[in-house]
């Protein structure tokens, strides 16, 4: 075997589009060990997927040399392309055709012979639990049956380099889980080597080494663990009696020497600019009963400490200035046994729940578990089958276009127009929303200030870095000083930075009054909603806060459960009860 399976050296890509020039790769030089899972990790932009595709020798590099499996990618791109495996972040899946129908059309791509192909069909239907699914069509699958059918094509046949650009974006927890079950399997078996690029940084400290990515420069590679103890000393988590977390983060966040704040739980996680231990008298003056105690620091500290920049903190006020109007009684959203069927199948099952203002609210479950669907009727986007919704005090079943003037609703995928200007779709969506004349401008002023888009603003969205995509959207979702919104999977995909100035801006809407109701996979996430319950198969699993989750899967042998621990058990204690009836 090649002592490296990958070898940049002085590698460098850029692009242009129009007159701009993207310098997406500089100089980078890096190799990866056989056998073993390298994850590449870096913010949006940081240039992960040009480094992938010219892995894969779909691009070629502009100055600098890459070697693949012993070959020169430049010199032989067909010999890399037929031995690496490569799934894309948006992976070619067949929609129209079968699991089986999309496995036989990768084994005939990859010249497989007839005869070794069902002994390695059974090996992969068996490791990615598809084998009851094989004539289902791949567009009728969940996303996380998606990603694993993805998977088990690159791998039909066996190949000695597998690169994989996000796998995991956009699934839950259980399957995010089994992908990597999958990944490992391959590499003690099989003796794999991987390189797997990752927004879930959590992901990173199951890698074998990382290597860093920042405006298209390599930062360093080595053990998860190296980067963690250059932080030794500067991490701590801190706690104040009569006051939010998420108050609690906003304080911390602007104070001089903290780098980062994160909530977590009933605590916040800080990280320090020094070793330094932090005086609470001096952190939270106006505070009593402050605890700030010492505890061991995790890749994404170090990850976060390398590279977060300094945001303007004031963009948090400017969002508190929204005019919200709202309804008098606690009570925004009500639900109470909702139902909705497609043909025979019950998508959602006299499902009930509230959410009172100013309050953010989760709704969580596995791929397929109806909370997409729950979400769509609780914007008017769907037809209720049976039940009662009632959204700012309007029944949607009887008046929806009254309830939707009140609501915001920012789409998983951000459905934005891509042909179209940042400006453009901000006119587009305060128009739809009934802005008119100087209000309009008003608003669009104030989205591409408050939002950092102004230097964006003739920009096509398509043209976009996804966290601007997001940006977008969000700003786009706000025009009309909404006083209820909906955020359904808002930071798929999005890298830690983006992840946290998000969450910057929903915690001061939230503060400010506006009601929040928000889907997400980022089980760490759940932390900042004050209330959220789970789904599965159309039903809910358990509802409340996301103390009362974690304390559902305490045991001796795990006492301090996070987020996605509470999660897996739900969902594993539901399965086995099925299994069992």
């Amino acid at each position: 075997m090649e002592d490296h399976p990958l070898r940049f050296t002085t590698v460098s890509k850029r692009f242009f589009s129009g007159s701009h020039q993207v310098q997406a790769l500089d100089e980078v030089s890096f190799s990866i060990q056989p056998g073993r899972v390298t994850g590449l990790i870096g913010p949006d932009g940081a240039g992960k997927t040009t480094l992938m595709r010219l892995a894969t020798a779909l691009l070629q590099p502009d100055v600098g040399q890459i070697h693949v499996l012993g070959h020169d990618a430049v010199a032989k791109p067909l010999e890399i392309q037929s031995s690496v495996g490569y799934m894309p972040q948006r992976f070619g899946l067949y929609e129209d055709l079968s699991v089986q129908e999309n496995l036989d059309l990768y084994a005939d791509l990859q010249g497989m012979l007839l005869e070794n192909r069902p002994a390695r069909y059974a090996e992969l239907m068996h490791m990615t639990g598809l084998a009851p699914f094989s004539k289902r069509l791949a567009g009728k699958l969940s996303g996380g049956m998606k990603q694993k059918l993805g998977l088990a094509c690159v791998l039909v046949r066996s190949p000695r380099l597998l690169i994989l650009d996000e796998p995991t974006v956009g699934v839950d927890p259980v399957s995010r889980r089994e992908l990597w079950q999958i990944i490992y399997r391959q590499v003690q078996k099989e003796s794999m080597s991987v390189l797997l690029s990752t927004a879930y940084l959590d992901e990173a400290e199951r890698c074998h080494e990382v290597i860093l990515l920042h405006e298209g420069k390599f930062l360093g590679q080595g053990r998860p663990d190296e980067f963690s103890r250059t932080l030794v000393g500067r991490t701590y988590q801190a706690s104040a009696v009569g006051i939010s977390p998420r108050r609690l983060q906003e304080k911390l966040n602007r104070f001089t020497g903290v780098i980062d704040a994160l909530v977590e739980g009933e605590t916040v996680r800080l990280v320090m600019e020094t070793a330094q231990a932090p005086d609470p008298k001096t952190l939270l003056p106006e505070l009593a009963d402050v605890r700030i105690l010492p505890i061991e620091p995790r890749f994404e500290d170090a990850f976060v400490a390398r590279l977060k920049r300094s945001y303007d903190q004031g963009r948090s006020d400017l969002i508190m200035d929204l005019n919200i109007s709202a309804n008098e009684g606690d009570e925004v959203i009500r639900v109470n046994n909702l139902v909705r069927q497609f043909g025979d199948f019950i998508a959602v099952n006299r499902v009930s729940f509230s959410v009172r203002r100013g309050e953010i609210f989760g709704l969580l479950g596995a791929n397929g578990a109806g909370k997409s669907t729950t979400f769509r009727m609780l914007c008017g986007l769907l037809p209720v089958t049976s039940g009662e919704v009632a959204v700012a005090g309007h029944d949607l079943r009887q008046a929806a276009a009254n309830a939707r003037r009140h609501i915001g609703y920012m789409a998983q995928k951000f459905s934005l127009y891509g042909h179209l200007s940042v400006a453009q779709n901000l006119r587009f969506f305060s128009s739809a929303y009934g802005l008119r004349g100087n209000r309009q401008k008003e608003r669009l002023a104030w989205a591409l200030k408050t939002f950092e888009l102004t230097d964006y603003s003739g920009t096509n969205a398509g043209d976009l870095p996804l966290g601007y995509k997001q940006r977008l959207a969000f700003a786009a979702a706000l025009m009309h000083e909404p006083e209820i919104l909906f955020l359904d999977e808002p930071t798929s995909g999005i890298d830690p930075l983006m992840r946290r100035e998000f969450w910057v801006r929903t915690n001061a809407l939230a503060e400010a009054g506006v009601t929040v109701l928000v889907t997400t996979h980022f089980m760490e996430e759940a932390n900042y909603c004050d209330r959220l319950v789970i789904m599965a198969e159309g039903e809910v699993l358990a509802e409340g806060t996301p103390q009362e989750m974690k304390a559902r899967a305490h045991t001796i042998g795990q006492p301090y459960p996070t987020m996605e621990d509470a999660f897996i058990q739900l969902i594993e204690q539901r399965k086995a009860e099925r299994e069992a009836a």
